[in-house]
């Protein structure tokens, strides 16, 4: 059965990221959409297609191996489309956000994401498409996002060495950086205005764009893939600067 995988699928650019799929890939016959709240998955699904089935999982439990494996093994999956997309970031000095927010960040964004990665490419085959969702917070570090920016760092290059092994399955892997969008993701993460010069004065990108264009560059075998040009421009100043300096102006 050829499928796609789309986590974090709930809210936001993971819905995004269904609509998307579904629009391109007509010869998928499910895409598993994977969260915590069944509720959303159900009602995002009923919106779309039958094609769209809802998986309520937390992968970050101590179950999630086991019940994804025998998932994938039930349905005999092929998966061509991994959208590794599920994680969250806090607002906040190191110190302040809590011992648990700090675990969790790392838990969600590295560790679990990083064995979902391991049990899906054991379902893949060649010229399938992994798409890891990273972050500007991933060009440089970001003082009051420390333990966020840095757990992208690891995505970023996590995708970048991957993509160079699986180079001979012709499974390519593109890392997305999006910019700040108008989501869930910044109430959780405790920002709203006046909370942040930075995040107040930054634009905003559109997760509905990014879903479709990241798509497009990941049909193009591209490695990553940046939304806007003041976003691509940062992604460049970051590269070329000493890190001393960027660190400066890369504070939350």
């Amino acid at each position: 059965m050829n499928i796609a995988v789309i986590t974090g699928a709930s809210s936001g650019l993971g819905k995004e990221y269904v609509k998307a799929v579904y629009n391109k890939y007509s010869n998928l016959d499910e895409i598993l959409i994977i969260a915590r709240r069944e509720d959303r998955l159900i009602e995002i699904a009923k919106g779309i297609s039958e094609k769209i089935v809802p998986v309520s999982m937390d992968i970050t439990s101590n179950d999630f191996t086991q019940n994804f494996e025998n998932l994938l093994k039930e349905k005999n999956a092929n998966i061509r489309v991994l959208i590794n997309n599920a994680g969250f970031g806090k607002l906040g000095n190191f110190y302040d956000i809590s011992v648990a927010d700090n675990r969790d960040m790392i838990t969600l964004n590295c560790t679990a994401f990083t064995v979902l990665e391991r049990i899906a490419l054991e379902y893949m085959n060649d010229n399938a498409k992994i798409i890891n969702i990273c972050s500007i917070a991933s060009f440089a570090p970001n003082s009051r996002m420390a333990v966020y920016s840095s757990t992208k760092a690891y995505v970023m290059s996590f995708s970048r060495a991957l993509r160079e092994e699986l180079k001979p399955r012709k499974i390519n892997v593109l890392a997305v950086c999006p910019g700040p969008m108008d989501t869930e993701f910044l109430s959780v993460a405790n920002i709203k205005k006046g909370t942040s010069k930075t995040f107040d004065t930054l634009p905003r990108v559109s997760p509905k764009t990014v879903a479709e264009k990241s798509l497009v560059a990941s049909e193009k075998n591209r490695a990553v893939y940046t939304n806007r040009l003041f976003y691509k421009f940062y992604r460049f100043v970051a590269k070329i600067l000493p890190a001393n300096l960027v660190v400066r102006f890369c504070g939350a």
